[in-house]
């Protein structure tokens, strides 16, 4: 009796289970890491009026992407179980548009940073010198900096040049503090702001900021984490030199680590110890980084194309010391392959490379400190794949040339943000070609593109690679943004060639360097290196969603061996009935005969700009007795044909 009751009543509890969790389903509501079944892209839900949230990045969680079916794809998301809560749309965070910005009132000269760790109550001191902005907008001059909840001020501890604020002279909200103009100086150019806060690294949960995880403290900055470390202008326009001092358990942190080069360590009271760093160039605070662990390294040195000698130094856990090689070597191939294709020599004395297990995001190209999960710089013969050792060292390239196309030339602001990765994918696909086969590294990208990005443009989720608005920057590191972008690239290396690429490349380090700036400005410095060049209608590409359709047809005339080919473009718009402007597309051609052979016939570059274009092969390479096959090995992978 007993066991029937048991059986009856353990059916009858499942089915009303089942019953409430349909019902839910129905009516919108969706439990915490509970998939009803509804369709979620990239964060968003797409029953309207619904937006999910994630602790997770979105498909490329910012700048690691990595292996799926042996190719590197964006896979944040699956480095952190899910937490999903739901907001209806009077909840929602505001909208931001690109077109709402403004320039920073205020620019960091300096930042002098001092954590002393602790489990449960790090303290952080902070000394900012700031200037006023010559481009900022003119109107009140209260400082407002960035700050998390989690942030606790110190109490006396905010002074303006060394004067303690009284409360009524500032205000603390959960995400900012406000200095009121009445509390500056007067006709001041310049001033500086001191404070303390604490905070709990062992309970930051969201990973992003400090926090304490596996043992060791670890950082997130970007693209909105340093806000969750002190007060600041957190925002990449907003470049400043760096002084990190870290105090910290010398037996339980034996390694400190931060941006730029050591300049200072030594023993402190309490069986502490420190180490200060200086990081000479200036950067956002998203790329801020620092570590502190029980660690070992493994250490070698790389000398620059002007002779000078750099100390690399990959930091693991003991048991994982034997695995570093593959990655060491491919961090010196970057290193020189950056020298030879575009002339971009590493720029300090040292650069560190942690990787542990409990780093979420993937990997991120913090200046000189670059952390990753354990899987991305891992590898042994005896467990890892070939798939495995590419990956490893694309994952290591991609991070490294983020030195020159990220941090030495950054994004002016979030919208900007395919500027550096479309950009630092482009050369991290270029670096694993040259090292590797060409052409299957081509199929591999393009095999990618087509599964994961096509798909992603003519959906609900389409967008530009420079979106015009959004409500959480986070759910922008997709697809779009890294290989779409990496692809524009591209055909902007087909356009102008191997020679007037570099020439263009070259001057937009030079003219920009230390600078936050925008894809205009990127392609406004290729277009100056090679004025011959016309690129105004090539900008469309950042602006315009979807994946143009290009139709190709041929007429061969047997008589005069001429060969007619007729080119023609659509661009539908996802979610619309209209069709978007012409775009200039690259489509480099060559001509097969009849067995698969090359004809006598150099490749032929063709820009196709508007709804049908013409052109004719001569008759000097046409000597065959049928008309001969077309050979597009350039035709934009961002074309369907």
């Amino acid at each position: 009796f007993f066991f029937f009751f048991f059986v009856f009543f353990f059916f009858f509890f499942f089915f009303v289970l089942l019953l409430f969790l349909t019902m839910v389903g129905r009516t919108g509501f969706i439990l915490p890491g509970l998939n009803l079944g509804r369709s979620v892209v990239a964060g968003k839900n797409v029953t309207k009026g619904v937006v999910v949230y994630s602790s997770m990045r979105s498909a490329a969680g910012r700048s690691v992407w990595r292996p799926s079916e042996g190719s590197r794809s964006l896979s944040r998301t699956s480095m952190t179980a899910t937490s999903v809560a739901v907001k209806d749309e009077k909840s929602l965070p505001p909208v931001k548009y690109l077109k709402d910005y403004s320039p920073p009132v205020y620019l960091v000269e300096s930042v002098d940073l001092t954590f002393e760790l602790d489990d449960q109550e790090t303290v952080v001191k902070s000394k900012l010198v700031m200037v006023v902005n010559p481009k900022g907008t003119a109107g009140d001059r209260s400082i407002v900096l960035d700050g998390d909840k989690g942030l606790e001020l110190v109490e006396d501890s905010l002074t303006v040049d060394g004067k303690v604020l009284r409360n009524s002279q500032f205000e603390l909200t959960e995400s900012s503090l406000t200095i009121f103009e009445s509390a500056l100086p007067e006709l001041s150019e310049s001033l500086t702001i001191e404070c303390s806060v604490k905070s709990n690294p062992a309970a930051n949960k969201a990973l992003e900021g400090l926090y304490k995880s596996g043992g060791n403290f670890c950082t997130q900055c970007e693209a909105e984490g340093f806000r969750r470390i002190t007060f600041y202008p957190d925002r990449p326009d907003v470049m400043s030199v760096f002084t990190t001092t870290i105090i910290a358990d010398k037996e339980k942190y034996p390694v400190l680590l931060s941006n730029g080069n050591k300049v200072e360590e030594g023993d402190a009271e309490d069986g502490k110890h420190y180490a200060k760093y200086v990081d000479p160039h200036r950067k956002p605070s998203y790329l801020f980084a620092l570590v502190a662990g029980d660690l070992v390294c493994s250490e070698d040195t790389f000398e620059t194309m002007s002779g000078r000698t750099v100390d690399l130094k990959i930091f693991v856990r003991e048991r994982d010391a034997e695995k570093t090689k593959h990655a060491m070597d491919s961090l010196k191939r970057s290193m020189r392959w950056d020298e030879e294709k575009y002339g971009r020599e590493y720029d300090l004395d040292i650069f560190n490379i942690v990787a542990v297990d409990d780093f979420n995001m993937g990997a991120m190209e913090n200046k000189s400190l670059n952390i990753f999960n354990s899987r991305f710089v891992l590898v042994s013969p005896d467990t890892a794949t070939d798939a495995d050792y590419n990956n490893v060292e694309g994952i290591i390239a991609h991070e490294y040339f983020h030195n020159w196309s990220g941090n030495r030339v950054t994004c002016r602001d979030w919208f900007q943000l395919s500027l550096k990765e479309g950009l630092t994918v482009f050369r991290d696909q270029s670096f694993s070609a040259d090292m590797s086969s060409k052409g299957v590294k081509r199929i591999t990208d393009v095999v990618r593109l087509r599964r994961a990005q096509f798909p992603e443009d003519s959906g609900p989720m389409a967008h530009p690679i420079r979106p015009e608005s959004f409500i959480e920057i986070n759910n922008f590191y997709t697809q779009t943004v890294y290989q779409k972008g990496a692809e524009v690239i591209r055909m902007l290396h087909t356009i102008l060639g191997p020679k007037g690429f570099r020439k263009g490349t070259d001057l937009y380090f030079e003219r920009h360097d230390g600078q936050a700036v925008t894809c205009e400005d990127w392609v406004q410095a290729l277009q100056d290196a090679n004025p011959e060049i016309d690129l105004a209608q090539f900008r469309r590409w950042y602006s315009q969603i979807g994946t143009p359709v290009v139709s190709c047809s041929t007429v061969y005339n047997e008589n005069e061996s001429t060969l007619t080919l007729n080119l023609g473009q659509s661009n539908p718009q996802p979610g619309s009935e209209e069709i978007g402007e012409p775009l200039l597309i690259p489509i480099r051609m060559g001509l097969l005969d009849s067995t698969g052979g090359a004809l006598s016939y150099r490749f032929k570059l063709f820009k196709l700009r508007d709804g049908e274009d013409v052109s004719n092969f001569s008759s000097e390479c046409l000597q065959v007795s049928q008309s001969p096959s077309i050979l597009a090995t350039e035709l934009s992978t961002r074309t369907r044909c």
